[in-house]
């Protein structure tokens, strides 16, 4: 990875201009949105691209919660790549579509952004190899899904952005929704699977049964006393990890909620200290980039 870095900053940063771009709304798709069923539908599906003044190379997708059944794109959005572009990261946010029972649809759409940010990353001055996930709420079910089920790529596929790997090299999961099994939160599985899914169904999107060696590293973190996505969430996804040998660390916080008191204070601090520790640990960021956070 320190490989990487050194080649990124030699190859590509010199050829960035350190100034931050406005914000860029970034379609997902060139024409109609695909479904599971071969069919498409005429919706417009966007991410939005937040340039550091001074990119590192990493770059993050955002996947905002809302109980896949709406989008907070401030908080858990914006506010998240506002802060990860302090730190040199690149953000992109995700406007994924929200299931209404079809859930392979908000997957097709974070897989989508991977394999864009990863085929446009010399363009968007990131490093193909340092492209992560990081997800809140239910957009950590998202996150979770994206980062233990995942593919190489089509080389054979029409479109040059599907020839691409959509696996994240990494995944930042900030109190997230994991199982859809036992213990689920109710809103989020309604809104994804329906109200009676098939057993199958549930295990295909209960991000803890899905792990494999192959899953990125992932950093956990939630809160003890959160009441409305219980932190046995991330201790099943983290167990899983760790049985997997895949790097993993959990970080539980003693207080906060969920939403760790409406993102702000100490809880939220120390989750995104810890976040970029971690990041600099496993040389995705500079160490430097990290130490500003504290």
């Amino acid at each position: 990875m320190m490989k990487a870095l050194c080649t990124f900053a030699t190859t590509t940063l010199l050829t960035i201009v350190a100034a931050a771009a406005a914000p860029e709304k970034i379609p997902l798709w060139q024409g109609p949105a695909p479904l599971a069923s071969g069919n498409s539908e005429n919706v417009e599906v966007f991410m939005t691209l937040y340039r550091p003044e001074a990119p590192n190379g990493a770059a993050m997708v955002i996947c905002p919660g809302g109980g896949y059944g709406g989008l907070v794109t401030g908080g858990e959005g914006s506010g998240i790549a506002s802060w990860l572009n302090k730190h040199h990261i690149t953000g992109f946010v995700l406007e994924y579509r929200l299931p209404h029972g079809r859930p392979d649809v908000p997957l097709r759409d974070a897989q989508r952004a991977i394999r864009l940010a990863r085929s446009k990353a010399r363009e968007w001055g990131c490093d193909p190899g340092r492209i992560g996930i990081i997800g809140f709420s239910a957009g950590g079910h998202l996150a979770a899904t994206a980062a233990t089920r995942f593919d190489d790529g089509d080389p054979d596929a029409e479109d040059p952005v599907d020839r691409t790997g959509c696996r994240p090299d990494f995944a930042v999961l900030v109190y997230p929704v994991i199982t859809m099994g036992e213990g689920t939160h109710g809103g989020s599985r309604n809104n994804l699977l329906g109200e009676n899914p098939a057993p199958e169904l549930v295990t295909l999107y209960s991000a803890e049964k899905q792990v494999t060696a192959k899953t990125p590293p992932v950093f956990l973190t939630h809160a003890e006393d959160d009441q409305v996505v219980p932190c046995r969430h991330c201790k099943l996804l983290h167990e899983a990890l760790l049985a997997h040998k895949v790097p993993a660390e959990y970080l539980e916080l003693p207080s906060g909620g969920h939403g760790l008191n409406g993102y702000k204070g100490p809880m939220w601090d120390a989750w995104q200290a810890a976040a970029l520790d971690w990041l600099a640990a496993r040389k995705v960021i500079p160490a430097s980039d990290a130490s500003q956070a504290r």
